[in-house]
This record gives structure tokens, C-alpha cells and sequence, in this order.
């Protein structure tokens, strides 16, 4: 219906079954009608959710003296105005009576549990409000579901015939007789009932035929016996259905759902999964007889109906007509000898309150002759004569009722029994749940069991599919779950069982940590009026002993007869008294959801969960004697391998390519059973689907918690039970979508993790094997579930805990590649971009680590093997497996353009090129190390080439300082070492000295470029080292060239000049490390040396005083070195004197203990003395042989290199080092005052 329709006809239904769909509850204009009655205003308001009327007809006005004895010609065939016949006609609404509010709630699951507060058959509300005035009995059952109870009917006559037919209730029957009413018999109803019956339903069809002509029927005195034997089988025949029985046609009509806005397909049937499309979720619930219960919902309409602040999901099948001034009136026969009771006042009212209609039409007569019509509007009903009420009673009566019930039925899954004898004012509750478990008897089954347990599911199934609210109703959804299954028998009800496990293992999320919102909802979450027995029992025991306040009484004041009863209202006129009864059921947190931050506590909660469904799943299954017998307490071994790594990559490589075979979308449809016997396309067969997936997917969790906290071992094992659940996943499965390709290319991601991480961390192998080989009984019971459909073998050897790393490298490879090869199918191209990213990553990763690998291999090979001996194959087949990784690696890297890991396996080849280079270094006859080989040369110039690919492809150090800083490092060092080769084993045969030293300076040039002394860093101090280095060694072959040139004078000036330039650098740079002082000592001595052989070849002796006098104040510059030695001495002699000196074992080593080589000091000092020795002894020689008068200056001068060299000459060669270095450091001291003076010469 439009909203138009519905806003230009307020009160009327809406039209048929097609328009139900549309009339949402939040979607639709509300139907509201305000009555204000004796200036009491009543709050009225009904929305009708669901119609199978056709819009209200004109009824017609039957003319005066018209027979109604005499049937219609129309009369008892079926009318879409009055519904099917023999239900609204007659006024009976018996089939619905024992499970009609079941039937009305699975098809509005929306509203149950939170919204409504009664859901019932609007006889039995009528039933309730008229209780204080009514001597009638009263039976009622009533079940909890969160906030809402729903009332049915229960007719104790028709219960106690079918117990004496089939002995159900034989207990509740002799309950009944012991305690309420001892000589039960079957009451029939009267002849006068069925003739009153018979001419209501004359009249009705009258009043839609219009003719007023009569049909020809059997003698009058015929009917009242066909209406009693009719009516009667009717009404008591078919509305109890046998226990746990069921047709298919029942199934099926009642698996197709009224419920509004939700689509039949996305329904919670089984268990909906976010991650399975729809086509893989499980149909609707009960496909194979589980809802062969009659529970049909088969009102003419559901009115959501609130009557001042109560909530009630209302089924009516009164007959609606249109006509007058109003668009909708109800139809009423009154007998004009007999006035209108209150009771009848009411029925009325409240009839024509929860249908909304304004007006009521009556047509009186007498002897069945009619008489007259009144038109009374609804508000004016209790205003009648001889049936006046108070509306605010009545209103008191409801609120009353519910609180009471409220207060005492609490228990969720339990079935209560309200009961009133007829003519007592005693209302009694019972617990028929708990009376039941106290019979002795076996047969005494529940009808209401599984009802009330398929409602339960339905209500969580319902929650679940809500996914922007579910997460703070997970602790109801948990409740309503665990009280579904604790009313079933697994043996009789396997697939809800099954189901509801599936659904409280998809509570856990296992994909996060539930955030502080989340977890607070979650610790405070749950429906309203539901907790748990062991709170409901302390409550219990807290009441007060005599409490008016909530309806309870204790059992010691009350007679015996009452001793059962749970609640007792003792007299029914207390109901009238406003809030005489306050509900006292509060909100509990006990139905909170069990949070855990603890990732591996949830998934144990989810697989505890996934296991009972498994059990279930299994015992349905009926074919068992062919599958292999297992002992559930048996340990299924998880092997080991201790195998040949030269065998095992082919196993792996075969294993691998059938792996990706079967797990390829492309898989045949099964005709046959599965190996346990399940049926392709079976309940069995969709749920262990699901519950398989769900086990692979915690274990997947579990597997990459374990890894992030470094226990790999178990890592590996969960890892391998994931993988074990998909294999058993594939082997039942037709086809796969899409999103589990997806988590299965994730398995086999995190397996190649484990597997790289195992073979990094070799030292902790015996502690992974612990971890790998522990078996939970769990984990034992889920793998023999497993076991029922395959053997759960064909990812063994990639999960299978190795000895040798590099078969762990190769099988980590192997499952990267897998994962890889899925994810780039046709069917995962457009699914998986980002983890297609991941995963090249982690390929070019896993290459990278094979190519170290096997380039360590190589390297330990090379320091292994003899000197003499040449490269071997093993070394050769190395460098090829290693370069093979390095460029697969590079591939993955550019495919993803990862520049920075590029550049570093550019790096990592440019390495594995020096490894080569070192390979082929020459050896001489004498095992020395021969000239620089043509093959080094080539390496080193390959080496190059990688790390100057790496530098372009970094572009700048800002895209990643550490990448470049590396990269510039082992460049500026393999340039510094191919000059330092090339330098100190030229390569003299092959190549002329000048194209040598023209080399060895463009190297060196080049290894000077790189190195970096500006930038603060780490490795700041080594640049600075190298610089100086390079220098030193560059200023050491100029100044050799120096002295080896012969003839070319430009060219000896030019050399003398680099040399002198490259020793000044060499020595400021030694000078600002301040830890050299072995190297900056050299330089100052090589440079002295250098000034002496440039004095050999002068020939005036002013220019060689001029030169002797430099090489002596260059000399003087050495004190900067021999303090840093000395310094370093004295240390070492505080420690070799110190008493933790003598603990410690062996002499102490200077080189080791301080850095300082005292070897090479030694030889350095032989060098000092003779050098300054010489120069003394010239300058002394120069100076004196002058044969101008020297000046007093000179004298002193002259003076004091006689006293230094004398002493020089006298100082003991053998005394300690410390000693002779202390006596340098004097005699420099007194040198340098007179160099600082003649420097000052000019100023003076």
C-alpha cells in the first residue's frame, strides 16, 4: 500500500499478503487512534503490520424479520472478506492456539526480544483483562524472550485427551488432578453454544451477500448436531500436534517468512559468514522437518497494538466492514431478550481498540428473526447500559498482569504455566519446565521445547544479521544461543545444535582487539529482563519473605495445595488496584559477553565452539562403518623432518603443484557422498563447510599471534592445523570463492613467515620442536573430525618442522610463490591488489634471504679451502644460486616499485661480485699473494656497477637515509679496495707503471668522492680514517714516483707538489681522529723522509738549511702522536699493575686490551731515532760550517740540537717503550721551543 492509500484510510488493514512486505515498521505512517472516554484519556494505538483481508467491504443490511436460521445461499463457502471458513467465521481461532504467538513471532524476529512486550492471540488478551470480572477459567502459557513474553493458550481438556491417547503429559495430568481440580472430566459444550455459533455465522454471510436469499439445507433440526460435531473436531482436533513430528509440506509453507525488510537469501539461517558470499551460506533453518510444528502464523492480521505503555504483537481474525460515515466498523448479533454484559462490554472495546476500528455496528434479534441495527462508536462502548467499565481499571488490569509476569517468569527457555480454576479468584504460576524435570517418568517430553528453542535461534539469528549494532547485543545474542542448546537433544535437533554453535563462535571476533567502546558495550551488554539461573536463584533467595510489592509469595504461607507454584495472586481483585504489582526484573550484566583482549583466549573460545558443532554435524551423519576407526584420545604425530636438503625441493615442488590445482576455483560439482558419507548440498554438508572455515581461521590467528611473540614452533603447528581445516575445506567443498582463495593465500603467506623465521633463529630448534610436537585434546578431537573427510596430507611437507635452514628457506619460498600464483588467477586479479603487494614483498624478501644465503655459503667455502687451490664447482654453483635470487628478488621489488629494497639486493649483488673478485685472487709458487688478476678486476668493476645501479635507483639520501648511507659505503670501499689491490699487487706484467698509478689515483679519487666526512653519523670516524687513508697512500705513490723520476723535471715538480699536498690532508685529518696515533706518526715520518730526499738533491747550503729546518719543525709536529702513545701506555701499565690484573689469565694484550699495536710502534720508534738523529747532525754541520758570525740565536739553537742528539746518542735502545717514548716527548718539547721562536723571528 502507498502511503497515500494509508494516510486517506487510516484504520484500514493493509491490503493482502504482497503489501505486508512494504509496511515496515520504521518505513510506514503510523496508524494512531486517541480515545478519550469519562475525561480519562486512554492511549490507543495500532499499526497493522501484516493483513491477509482484502480492504473492508460495505456490509449489507439484513431487512427486518430476516430468518437468520435459514442459511444464505453462500453460506460456509470460502470468502476472501471473512477469511478461510470455519476460522473467522465461527468465530474460533483454534488453530492457533497452542503455538500462535510462536507463529507470529518467527515471522516479526525483529520486534521479539527488545521492542514488544506480549505477543499473543488478541482472545487471550481479552482472557487476561477480563479476569477480575470473570468467574471463567484461565490456562495460559507463557515463555520469555528477552523483554517480550508470548502467551498461548493451553487447554487443559484437549492436553489431558491427547495424554489419555498418547501419555505425553501423563505427569502435568496428575499434577492437575492432585493439586487443582481432583475430579477432572471433559466438559462438551452445549447445544446452545453451537446454535448461537451457527447463526453468528448465517449472519455474517448474510451481511456480505446482499440478497437476502436462503439456500436449500438439511431440516433445522439437522444443524446443531453438524454444527457441534463439525465445530467440535474443529476446534479440538487438530491443534495439538504430536511431539516432535513433522510433514514436509509444514516445512516448507513455514519456510518462507513474512518478516519485513530482510530478503530470504541474507537471512541467519545457518550462520551468515561476511567473508562467504551468499551462495555458499547455509539455506533456511529447519529444511528437513525441524519446524514440522504447525507453526504457522494464520491470522487474518498482526496489529503491533500499544495500549498506553504497553507493547503487544497482537493476532485478531475479527471481520473488518466498511460503511457509514467511517471507513471501518465491526459487525456484531445480539440477542435483543438478553442485555449486555461487562464482559461482553469489553470483549467489544479492546476488539475494536486493537483493530483500530471507530465504530461498531450491532444488529439485534429475537428467536433468530432480526430485529433492528445500532450504530455505537468505540469510545462510548463502556458508557453502555448494564455494561459499564472503567477503562482505567482495565488499563490498571494490563499493567498489573505484565509486571507480575515479568517478575516471575524469568528463565529464558522455561515454559510457564498462569492458571485460574473456574469460579476461584486464586491466579497460580507454575514452572512446567522445572515439574518436568522432577517426573520420574521418561515420557514426559515438552511440546513447547523446540518452539521455544527455534524462537530462541531465530531471535540471535535475527541480532546477527544486524551488523552495525550486533557487536553491543553479542552477550543476549550468547544467551539466547546457549538456552537454545540447552533445551535441545542433540540426537533429535543435530542442525540447530549445529548452527548455534557456528553463531557463538562468530561472536568472537578474531580479526581485532574490541576497542574500549566495544568492550565496555560488550561487559554491559545484554537484552533487558535476561540473566542467568545462578543469579536468578540468588535473587530468589533475596526476596522478602511476604512481598505485595512484585506478586511473590513465599510457599510457607500459602496452603499446601500451592506448594508448587512459583507466584500466586491471591485474589484477582488486586490486579484492579493501580501498581499494585511492580515489576522487580532489572537489567543484569550476567548475560555479558565473556571479552578477552587475550587474541589466543578468543579463539580458543571460538574453536571450543566450532568443535561441538563438528560433533553434532558428525552424529547426524549416519554412514560411519567405512571410515577409518580413531581413538579421539589418540595424539595424531605431527612429524619432523630431518630429510636431505638435496631431495627434499623436489618433493616440495611436486607437492606444491597439485596444492594449487585443487584449490583453483575450477572444480567439478560432487555427485557422490563425501568420504563420511555427507550429501553434496545437505545442511551437514554447508555447515561443516562453514565450521571448517571457521577453525582454519582461528587457528590462522592463533598461528600469527605465536609468531609475534616468537614462538615459532608453535607457530608452525597452528599454522599447520589451519592448512590441515582448508584441506579439509577443499576436499568437501564444490567450489570456492573467491574470499576463501584470499585467506588461503594468507595461510600460506604466514607459513612461508614461520618457515624463514625457523631457519633465521637455528639456535632455538630444540625449543620450536617442544612447541611444534604439544597437542591440545581440542586440537586432537577437531583433526579427527578432520580425518571423517580427508587425510589432511597435502600441506605436510610445507608445515612440517625442519632441521637444515636451507630447506626452510626453500619451503618458505615455495609457499610465498603458491600464495602468489592464487593470487594472480583470473578469478583473485581484482580481489587482491594490496595482499598481491604484501606478498611480492615478502617474495622478494624471501629471494633476498636464499641469495645471502648461499652467498655466506660461498664466502665460508672460499675461507675453508686451501690456498692453492682454484675456484671449485661447489663455490661456482653457489654464486649462481645466489645471483638467481638476487635478480628474482630485484623483479619482485620493481614490480611492486619498492626503489629502497631494489636498491639494497643491487647492494647485496654487488657484495656477492667482491665474494667472486676475492675468489679469484692469484697465488704465487711461495703461496704469496700474487698480482692483481684480470678476474678481480672484472668483479670489482661488476661490484661497481650494482652499487652505482643502487645509488640511481635510491635517487637521493632523503628517500632512505640508511639504504644510501650503506650503499655509499660499500661503494667508496670497493673502490678503496680495487686502488688498494691494483697499488700494492700491480699488476707490473700486464701493465705499464704509469697506467698503474694513473688508475690507482682514479680508484682512490673515486673512493674519495664517496665518502662522506660532513654528514654526522655513525660512520663519520671511518670515512675520516678512509679519507686519510687515501691520502697517505696516494701522497706515498707520488712521493715514490718522485723518487723513481728521472729526466722530466715539470713532471717531478708536479709529483713533489701532490705528495707534499696529499700528506698535509692525510696528517690534519690523522691529526682530528685522535685515536691514530700509529698512522699519523708514519705520515709525519714518511714526510720527513720525503724532505731529506729532496735536501739530497740541492746543492747550496742555505736551501738545505732551509729544507733540513722544515723537516725539523715537521718533525717537532710528531709530539702529537707519541703523547697519544704514551697515553696509551700508561694505561696499559695502570691495568697490568691494577689487582684485577692478576685475576684476569694470561699476560694482557696491548693490541687487544688498548687498540695500540705496540709492534708497530717499535718500528716506527726505529725509525724516529735515526731520522732526527740525521737531522740534527746535518743542521748542527750546516750551521757551524757558516762562515758568517752566527747570532746568539743560532748559538742556542746549535747549542741544543748538540744536547738533544748527544742524548739521543746516549738513551738506552733496550729500556721500556714507555720510557723511550717519555724521553722523545722531552727532547720534542725542546726542539719545538725553538722552532716557536724562529717562527716568531719576523715579529721580533
Amino acid at each position: 500500500m502507498s502511503t497515500e492509500e494509508e494516510n486517506r484510510t487510516p484504520v484500514s488493514p493493509v491490503n493482502g499478503k504482497e503489501d505486508a512486505a512494504d509496511s515496515g515498521e520504521e518505513s510506514r505512517p503510523v496508524q494512531e487512534a486517541v480515545i478519550c472516554l469519562s475525561s480519562n484519556e486512554i492511549k490507543s494505538r495500532a499499526v497493522v503490520k501484516y493483513s491477509a483481508a482484502p480492504p473492508p467491504a460495505t456490509y449489507a443490511l439484513l431487512q427486518e424479520k430476516t430468518d437468520l436460521k435459514l442459511p444464505p445461499a453462500n453460506w460456509l463457502r470460502e470468502s476472501t472478506q471473512l477469511g478461510a471458513a470455519g476460522t473467522t467465521v465461527l468465530g474460533s481461532s483454534s488453530k492457533n492456539k497452542p503455538f500462535s504467538s510462536f507463529g507470529m513471532a518467527y515471522d516479526f524476529i525483529d520486534s521479539i526480544g527488545n521492542d514488544v512486550d506480549v505477543v499473543s492471540d488478541s482472545e487471550n488478551i481479552k482472557k487476561l483483562l477480563k479476569i477480575p470480572y470473570s468467574k471463567s477459567h484461565v490456562s495460559m502459557a507463557v515463555h520469555r524472550v528477552g523483554r517480550t513474553l508470548l502467551l498461548d493458550e493451553l487447554d487443559i481438556q484437549e492436553l489431558f485427551m491427547r495424554s489419555s491417547q498418547t501419555g505425553d503429559w501423563t505427569w502435568l495430568k496428575e499434577f492437575y488432578q492432585r493439586l487443582v481440580d481432583q475430579k477432572w472430566q471433559r466438559k462438551k459444550k452445549s447445544k446452545e453454544h453451537w446454535y448461537q455459533k451457527a447463526i453468528l455465522s448465517k449472519f455474517l454471510y448474510y451481511s456480505i451477500n446482499g440478497d437476502g436469499s436462503a439456500a436449500p439445507v438439511p431440516s433445522d433440526s439437522d444443524r446443531p448436531d453438524e454444527g457441534e460435531g463439525g465445530c467440535g473436531a474443529e476446534e479440538f482436533g487438530p491443534s495439538w500436534p504430536a511431539t516432535f513430528s513433522g510433514t514436509a509440506s509444514d516445512s516448507e509453507e513455514s519456510a518462507t517468512p513474512k518478516e519485513e525488510g530482510v530478503p530470504v537469501e541474507t537471512q541467519y539461517a545457518l550462520g551468515h559468514v561476511a567473508s562467504v558470499p551468499k551462495e555458499q551460506n547455509l539455506p533456511t533453518l529447519f529444511d528437513e522437518g525441524e519446524n514440522s510444528q504447525g507453526l504457522r502464523n494464520d491470522f487474518a492480521r498482526n496489529i503491533l497494538w500499544t495500549f498506553e505503555d504497553i507493547h503487544m504483537l497482537v493476532g485478531s481474525n475479527m471481520p473488518i466492514f466498511g460503511g457509514g460515515r467511517y471507513p471501518a466498523v465491526s459487525l456484531r448479533l445480539r440477542d435483543n431478550n438478553k442485555p449486555i454484559n461487562i464482559l461482553t462490554g469489553i470483549d467489544y472495546w479492546l476488539d475494536n481498540l486493537m483493530c483500530n476500528v471507530p465504530e461498531l455496528v450491532m444488529c439485534f434479534h429475537v428467536n433468530g428473526i432480526v430485529q433492528k441495527y445500532e450504530m455505537i462508536k468505540t469510545e462510548d462502548i463502556p458508557d453502555l447500559e448494564n455494561s459499564t467499565f472503567s477503562t482505567r481499571v482495565v488499563k490498571d488490569i494490563a499493567q498489573n498482569i505484565l509486571s507480575f509476569l515479568k517478575s516471575n517468569c524469568t528463565k529464558e527457555g522455561h515454559t510457564y504455566w498462569l492458571f485460574k480454576a473456574s469460579g476461584s479468584d486464586i491466579v497460580k504460576l507454575y514452572d512446567l519446565t522445572t515439574l518436568c524435570e522432577e517426573a520420574a517418568e521418561e515420557k514426559c517430553q515438552n511440546p513447547f521445547t523446540l518452539p521455544v528453542a527455534v524462537l530462541l535461534y531465530k531471535v540471535a539469528s535475527n541480532m546477527m544479521m544486524k551488523k552495525s549494532q550486533n557487536r553491543k547485543h553479542y552477550g543476549t545474542i550468547r544467551t539466547l544461543l546457549l538456552n537454545c542448546i540447552k533445551l535441545l537433544d542433540q540426537e533429535r535437533h543435530p542442525q540447530i545444535i549445529a548452527s548455534a554453535h557456528y553463531m557463538l563462535s562468530e561472536l568472537f571476533q578474531l580479526d581485532d582487539t574490541p576497542d574500549e567502546a566495544g568492550g565496555d558495550s560488550l561487559r554491559g551488554g545484554g537484552s533487558e529482563d535476561s540473566y542467568s539461573e545462578e543469579e536468578e536463584e540468588e535473587e530468589e533467595e533475596e526476596l522478602p519473605e511476604d512481598s505485595d510489592e512484585n506478586g511473590s509469595y513465599s510457599t510457607g504461607s500459602d496452603p499446601p495445595d500451592d506448594s508448587k507454584a512459583i507466584a500466586v495472586i491471591k485474589s484477582v481483585g488486586e490486579l484492579s488496584v493501580p501498581e499494585k504489582y511492580k515489576s522487580t526484573h532489572q537489567i543484569r550484566p550476567s548475560c555479558a559477553f565473556p571479552v578477552s583482549h587475550d587474541k589466543e583466549e578468543r579463539c580458543r573460545h571460538v574453536l571450543s565452539c566450532v568443535l561441538k558443532g563438528l560433533k553434532a554435524v558428525d552424529g547426524s551423519i549416519k554412514k560411519e562403518s567405512d571410515l577409518p576407526a580413531a581413538d579421539p584420545n589418540t595424539p595424531i604425530p605431527l612429524k619432523y623432518e630431518e630429510g636431505s636438503p638435496s631431495a627434499a625441493p623436489g618433493v616440495v615442488e611436486k607437492e606444491i603443484a597439485p596444492l594449487l590445482d585443487r584449490v583453483g576455483p575450477g572444480q567439478e560439482a560432487f555427485k557422490h557422498p563425501t568420504r563420511s558419507g555427507m550429501i553434496p548440498g545437505s545442511w551437514q554438508h554447508r555447515m561443516k563447510l562453514q565450521l571448517f572455515l571457521k577453525a582454519s581461521k582461528a587457528y590462522y590467528v592463533l598461528s600469527d599471534a605465536a609468531t609475534n611473540l616468537l614462538k615459532y614452533g608453535r607457530a608452525l603447528r597452528y599454522i599447520k592445523l589451519a592448512l590441515q581445516c582448508h584441506d579439509a575445506y577443499c576436499s568437501v567443498s564444490t567450489s570456492l570463492h573467491p574470499e576463501v582463495l584470499l585467506f588461503h593465500s594468507q595461510c600460506l603467506s604466514l607459513c612461508g613467515d614461520i618457515q624463514l623465521m625457523l631457519a633465521q633463529n637455528a639456535s632455538n630448534r630444540a625449543a620450536y620442536l617442544e612447541e611444534y610436537s604439544y597437542q591440545t585434546k581440542e586440537d586432537q578431537e577437531i583433526l579427527h573430525s578432520l580425518h571423517r573427510e580427508c587425510s589432511c596430507q597435502a600441506f605436510n611437507l610445507v608445515t612440517d618442522l625442519a632441521m637444515d635452514p636451507e630447506y626452510q628457506l626453500f619451503v618458505s619460498c615455495k609457499c610465498y610463490e603458491a600464495g602468489y600464483e592464487l593470487l594472480t588467477s583470473d578469478d583473485l586479479r581484482k580481489h587482491g591488489s594490496e595482499q598481491l603487494r604484501q606478498l611480492q614483498k615478502r617474495l622478494g624478501n624471501i629471494r633476498n634471504e636464499m641469495g645471502v644465503f648461499y652467498m655466506n655459503q660461498a664466502a665460508a667455502m672460499q675461507t675453508e679451502k686451501e690456498a692453492k687451490r682454484s675456484v671449485s664447482v661447489a663455490e661456482q654453483e653457489m654464486w649462481k644460486k645466489s645471483f638467481s635470487c638476487f635478480e628474482k628478488g630485484m623483479k619482485d621489488f620493481e614490480a611492486i616499485g619498492d626503489e629502497t629494497n631494489t636498491a639494497l639486493l643491487l647492494c647485496n649483488t654487488g657484495r656477492l661480485m667482491r665474494i667472486c673478485a676475492q675468489a679469484h685472487c692469484a697465488v704465487s709458487a711461495d703461496l704469496s699473494r700474487g698480482e692483481f688478476s684480470p678476474e678481480e678486476a672484472l668483479y670489482y668493476n661488476k661490484a661497481i656497477d650494482y652499487y652505482l645501479r643502487a645509488m640511481k635507483c635510491l635517487g637521493t639520501r632523503e628517500r632512505h637515509t640508511a639504504v644510501w648511507d650503506s650503499v655509499n659505503w660499500e661503494l667508496s670501499t670497493t673502490y678503496f679496495t680495487l686502488a688498494t689491490l691494483q697499488q700494492d699487487y700491480a699488476p707490473l706484467s700486464r701493465k705499464a707503471q704509469e697506467q698503474i698509478e694513473r688508475e690507482v689515483t682514479d680508484a682512490m679519487m673515486k673512493s674519495l668522492k664517496y665518502c662522506d666526512l660532513q654528514t654526522e653519523s655513525a660512520r663519520q670516524p671511518l670515512y675520516q680514517y678512509r679519507a686519510a687513508t687515501i691520502h697517505h697512500r696516494l701522497a706515498s705513490m707520488y712521493h715514490s714516483c718522485f723518487r723513481n723520476q728521472v729526466g722530466d723535471e715539470q713532471l717531478r715538480k708536479q709529483h713533489r707538489s701532490l705528495a707534499e699536498l696529499h700528506y698535509s690532508k692525510a696528517v690534519r685529518l690523522f691529526l682530528s681522529l685522535k685515536d691514530t696515533p700509529c698512522e699519523l706518526l708514519r705520515a709525519q715520518l714518511e714526510r720527513v723522509a720525503f724532505a731529506e730526499f729532496h735536501m739530497s738533491g740541492q746543492s747550496s747550503n742555505a736551501a738545505k738549511l732551509k729544507t733540513l729546518s722544515g723537516a725539523l719543525e715537521i718533525m717537532t709536529e710528531t709530539r702529537h702522536a707519541f703523547q697519544l702513545i704514551h697515553k696509551e701506555l700508561l694505561e696499559e701499565q695502570r691495568e697490568a699493575e691494577s689487582p684485577d690484573a692478576t685475576e684476569q689469565s694470561g699476560p694482557p694484550d696491548s693490541a687487544a686490551s688498548s687498540g695500540l699495536n705496540t709492534q708497530e710502534v717499535l718500528k716506527l720508534v726505529g725509525v724516529f731515532e735515526p731520522s732526527i738523529s740525521f737531522l740534527l747532525l746535518h743542521l748542527v754541520k750546516l750551521m757551524t760550517a757558516s762562515k758568517r758570525k752566527p747570532s746568539v740565536k743560532e748559538e742556542e739553537a746549535v747549542k741544543t740540537y748538540k744536547q738533544v742528539y748527544s742524548r739521543l746518542l746516549r738513551a738506552d735502545k733496550t729500556a721500556p717503550l714507555l720510557h723511550r717514548v717519555a724521553l722523545f716527548l722531552e727532547l720534542l718539547d725542546q726542539l719545538a721551543v725553538l722552532v716557536d721562536n724562529s717562527d716568531n723571528r719576523p715579529s721580533s
